[in-house]
């Protein structure tokens, strides 16, 4: 069975940093590009973050550019994202995705996880 688990959400002030963790089973880890997707309050996902099979290659979008960091480490099957300068904007249920496509659309991706809750306020 596929198994995305995502954790390390919580409650934090804008400006502050958190690190979010996307452990996988059930598939060959390091077959699958992985992917960040949030979603707001009656918004639609967005994707914001892509990093392929070997972590050579990552991409971003412009929203969080420059702020976050994704990352992976194959031999523990997990995903990492770094996120610095929060926003309150970025206050959503985060999900972890995995695809081939290395895609940034929702289509892209075949598994997901069951999401963490990120709350960015004052």
């Amino acid at each position: 069975e596929v198994q995305l688990v995502e954790s390390g959400g919580g409650l934090v002030q804008p400006g502050g940093s958190l690190r979010l963790s996307c452990v996988a089973s059930g598939f060959t880890f390091g077959s699958y590009d992985m992917s960040w997707v949030r979603q707001a309050p009656e918004k639609g996902p967005e994707w914001f973050s892509t990093i392929n099979t070997s972590g050579g290659s990552t991409d971003y979008g412009d929203t969080v550019k420059g702020r976050f960091t994704i990352s992976r480490d194959n031999a523990k099957s997990t995903v990492y994202l770094e996120m610095n300068s929060l926003k309150l904007e970025a206050t959503a249920v985060y999900y972890c995705a995995a695809g081939q496509l290395f895609g940034t659309q929702p289509k892209d991706f075949t598994s997901w996880g069951q999401g963490t809750q990120v709350t960015v306020s004052s």
